[in-house]
């Protein structure tokens, strides 16, 4: 089965990739649309994205909206983590606006979460959904080569999620867990079955 992949972010199109592939799933890009995350929640971007992407593309699309939820700010950055410091602001100027944000709160103050919801629309209008969180916690200063995003500053036990293997991170993550439990549901309706 192939499944569109509704992002322009590359790194995205290759985790979803690397996850999906021993289900049988070949995960591709395609040329899309910009969509306006209008959205309130994870889940209902996600959707808006990949609605757009099926429509656009004819053929069945997933999509994903994820971001990085920190309890001492209230859950900020949330939904707008990709726009924290501005919109198309480098990963090194979210990254600097949220430690700049954390200052002066302390280690045990600093528990975040991972939050990553999926959807998949078919041409038929058929619907799946998904999500998966990774708790952990915001680093003092980035650490790592790995990963993108938020990653450098993400401690998911004494390592952040840029000193983890790919494989490492596909394990643990928001996104990894979400995928799975995605791919669960995505064969259980290639079989006919409820998901």
């Amino acid at each position: 089965m192939e499944l569109v992949i509704a992002t322009h972010n590359r790194n995205k199109v290759v985790e979803f990739g690397r996850i999906l592939r021993p289900l049988g799933v070949r995960a591709v890009s395609a040329e899309l649309p910009e969509v306006e995350e209008t959205g309130k929640t994870f889940a209902e971007n996600a959707f808006l994205k990949a609605d757009s992407a099926c429509r656009a593309a004819g053929r069945p699309a997933v999509a994903d909206d994820s971001g990085l939820a920190v309890g001492a700010l209230g859950g900020a950055p949330g939904i707008y983590s990709a726009r924290y410091a501005g919109e198309g602001a480098p990963n090194g100027a979210r990254i600097k606006k949220l430690l700049s944000a954390l200052k002066g709160v302390p280690a045990e103050k600093r528990g975040a979460q991972f939050v990553c919801a999926i959807c998949c629309v078919f041409p038929n209008g058929d619907r799946i959904t998904a999500q998966g969180r990774c708790q952990g916690r915001i680093a003092f200063a980035p650490k790592g080569e790995g990963g993108f995003g938020y990653d450098p500053v993400f401690l998911f036990g004494e390592r952040t999620f840029a000193e983890l293997s790919p494989e490492e991170k596909d394990r643990v993550s928001h996104r990894g867990k979400a995928l799975r439990a995605f791919a669960e549901k995505l064969k259980r309706y290639k079989e006919g079955r409820p998901c």
